[in-house]
């Protein structure tokens, strides 16, 4: 199917597609059903915080063969970790906010 048709039929964005072929995995201006599937992860990983470059590389590891699983799972749990220390920052955040209006309603004003 055209770009335009993929864009339409599954609600990808267009940029997303452009980005996709510049990195040469497709045909370009044509996609199956193998370049929806990766389009799809692509998503998913610029949804979980990867950058275009990150998305690339973790991409193209696939096509140096099965021994670069354990790369792919490395960059997903750098990515993990990342994400859970900016929970934990957030937590620390909404504490130390918790703790302040605590105080402005156990503060007596005369």
């Amino acid at each position: 199917m055209t770009k335009q048709e993929a864009s339409e039929r599954y609600n990808i964005p267009i940029w997303l597609m452009d980005e996709y072929e510049s990195w040469g995995l497709c045909r370009e201006g044509r996609y199956d059903d193998s370049d929806l599937e990766r389009i799809s992860m692509i998503m998913t990983l610029h949804d979980v915080g990867f950058t275009g470059s990150e998305i690339e590389t973790y991409m193209r590891l696939p096509l140096e063969g099965d021994h670069i699983k354990e790369q792919r799972i490395q960059m997903l749990t750098r990515k993990r970790d990342h994400a859970l220390d900016e929970i934990h920052f957030k937590e620390a955040q909404l504490a130390r906010l918790d703790y302040l209006r605590r105080s402005i309603n156990n503060t007596k004003k005369f």
